[in-house]
C-alpha cells in the first residue's frame, strides 16, 4: 500500500521574519520562523504583551508585509505580490474578526456584512443573499436592518463573524475576539468557532485568556518574536 501524501498546508510560512527600523536601530518584532497551519484547524496564538502576536497577525492577514521570507496561502506565495493583487486575496481568502468589532455604527447589520463582499466586486444580488444567509445562520435574521448600537456586545460579534463570512473565506483570523464579552457571551463565541472549524475552515485567534488553550487543536506560543511553542 502506498502512503497518501500528506495535505498541503493553508498557510506556510517559511523563514518569515519582520523587522521596524527606530532611528539607528532595529527592531526585530518576529525572528525568521517556519509555521504551518492546517485546513480545519482551530489554533490559539499566546504570549506576553509585545511578543510579537499583532505582528504575526498582521503578517498572516497580509495587512502588513515581512521583511524576509515567504508566505504561501492555499498554494501561492503571497509574499511578494503587488499591493492591488494582496488586497483581493485578502478579501477573498481571510475574514477578520476584532476584540472591539469594528462596525461601522451609521450602517445597518445588513450594510455591514455585505462591506467585504463589496470590496471583492461581488454582483449586488449575491451579496443581499450571502448576508441574509450568514445572519440567519448565527441568529440576527431579525436584526438584519439595525444598527450596531441596538445591539448587545455578544449580538455585534457576532455580526463581525457574519462579515468575516461573507465572502466564504477559508481562513479566519480573530484578535481577543471574546475580550469584551462576559463569560457565557465568550463561550457562545468559541461554539460558533467550533463549528465553523468542521466546515474546513482554519482558525486563527489570538488571546489571552489561558481558558482556550483546551479548547483548540494546537496552540503557538510567541516570546519576544520567538516560537517557543507550536
Amino acid at each position: 500500500m502506498i502512503d497518501a501524501a500528506p495535505a498541503r498546508p493553508m498557510i506556510d510560512l517559511k523563514e518569515i521574519a519582520k523587522r521596524y527600523k527606530m532611528g539607528k536601530h532595529t527592531v526585530h518584532a518576529l525572528h525568521p520562523l517556519q509555521l504551518q497551519f492546517h485546513t480545519g484547524q482551530f489554533v490559539a496564538i499566546v504570549g506576553p504583551s509585545g511578543s510579537g502576536k499583532s505582528t504575526l497577525l498582521n503578517l498572516l492577514g497580509l495587512l502588513d508585509k515581512s521583511s524576509d521570507g515567504e508566505y504561501w496561502l492555499d498554494g501561492q506565495n503571497v509574499a511578494d505580490l503587488p499591493d492591488d493583487e494582496i488586497s483581493l486575496i485578502r478579501c477573498r481568502k481571510i475574514g477578520f474578526i476584532f476584540q472591539s468589532f469594528n462596525l461601522f455604527p451609521n450602517m445597518s447589520v445588513m450594510e455591514n456584512v455585505c462591506v467585504p463582499m463589496h470590496y471583492a466586486e461581488m454582483p449586488k444580488n449575491h451579496m443581499r443573499d450571502r448576508a441574509e444567509y450568514v445572519l440567519d445562520r448565527l441568529g440576527l435574521g431579525d436584526r438584519m436592518d439595525h444598527k450596531p448600537t441596538e445591539l448587545s456586545g455578544g449580538q455585534r460579534q457576532r455580526v463581525a463573524i457574519a462579515r468575516s463570512l461573507a465572502n466564504d473565506p477559508p481562513v479566519i483570523l480573530a484578535d481577543e475576539p471574546t475580550g469584551n464579552l462576559d463569560e457565557n457571551t465568550g463561550e457562545e463565541v468559541m461554539q460558533i468557532f467550533r463549528e465553523l472549524r468542521t466546515e474546513g475552515r482554519s482558525i486563527i485567534m489570538v488571546t489571552h485568556n489561558p481558558e482556550y488553550e483546551s479548547e483548540v487543536d494546537r496552540v503557538v506560543e510567541i516570546r519576544d518574536g520567538h516560537i517557543i511553542r507550536s
